[in-house]
């Protein structure tokens, strides 16, 4: 197979591209290095540099693809607050623009990378495929735009698509450069330089985390897996939901920290629940989370610790 993966230099990316590249396919990495890094592009990937806005590069990287993983996004629900236009035009303009650019090539499928944030949160109950979406922030809004135009480009045969939606995906490799930092490499960097780590509101906000290399494996299944597949939005979770507070004292043992968190108010946008339910993944793909919660958590800090 021959594949291409938009934001092949960010850190779902890159780790989707090696495992490709380790089974024997060949990869194209895109990304326009705002946000990835080309260190990260492994070797044997070849690497275009550009923007999922700009149609014509994608129409050259679609090239002769037989399947496309669609990663590349603006991934911040705070910063989709403050830059709700940049976000829609790369989040939802952009996944238009790849969907033409693999129609025109005769890509047989497109995989798209989606967001828990489309339901918007829960009661502590679980999302299911179905549910009616509630976005509560621009990114979310502009995740769903780009389901959306998925699922139009399969319904009308231009190109079959498979929707995975994310929720909250952490591991090796997950940057920590940045104000909008995902809360593991957040706490993580600020532990490390012994410095208290934020936590919005209480903490007791749950997540339905899920480890890098359960969600490799089911982009994998869904590329591999056969039509019945084609249109499909599929959930894909950890199955066993942490609350930011519990996150915050595994990466403490880990690190054997005493130091405490600082506390400061909720973020817009931010949903109270997340936890998602499985069971289309596993009956579509034969998908099911792997990774323990304490041996992830382990091999997530010590990434960082060797960096």
């Amino acid at each position: 197979m021959r594949a291409l993966v938009t934001g092949g230099a960010g850190f779902i990316g890159a780790a989707l591209a090696a495992a490709l590249l380790a089974r024997g396919d060949e990869v194209v990495a895109l990304d326009d290095l705002s946000a990835g890094d080309a260190t990260r592009v492994p070797v044997g990937a070849a690497l275009v540099i550009a923007d999922i806005r700009d149609g014509d590069a994608l129409a050259d990287a679609c090239s002769s693809i037989d399947v496309v993983f669609h990663h590349a996004a603006v991934k911040s629900v705070p910063r989709s607050m403050n830059e709700p236009v940049l976000v829609h035009d790369v989040n939802a303009g952009g996944t238009l623009n790849v969907l033409r650019a693999a129609e025109r090539a005769g890509v047989k499928r497109v995989i798209y990378a989606s967001s828990s944030s489309i339901y918007g949160g829960s009661d502590g109950s679980p999302s299911y495929e179905d549910d009616p979406p509630n976005p509560m922030s621009p990114y979310a809004v502009s995740k769903l735009a780009g389901e959306y135009y998925c699922r139009v480009w399969s319904s009308l045969r231009k190109v079959p698509t498979v929707t995975l939606r994310y929720f909250n995906v952490f591991g090796p490799g997950q940057p920590a450069d940045s104000q909008y930092a995902a809360v593991f490499p957040a706490f993580i960097s600020a532990l490390q330089r012994d410095e208290q780590p934020v936590i919005y509101g209480d903490g007791e906000q749950t997540r339905d985390f899920t480890f890098i290399s359960d969600i490799v494996h089911a982009n994998l299944l869904a590329a591999d897996a056969d039509a019945l597949v084609d249109g499909a939005v599929i959930n894909t979770a950890g199955g066993d939901p942490r609350s930011v507070n519990d996150v915050f004292r595994s990466v403490s043992q880990v690190l054997e920290s005493l130091i405490s968190p600082h506390h400061e108010p909720e973020r817009l946008g931010d949903v109270r629940h997340s936890l998602a339910d499985p069971t289309r993944a596993n009956e579509l793909l034969g998908w099911k989370p792997e990774a323990r919660w304490e041996d992830a958590v382990a091999a997530t800090v010590e990434w960082f610790r060797t960096r």
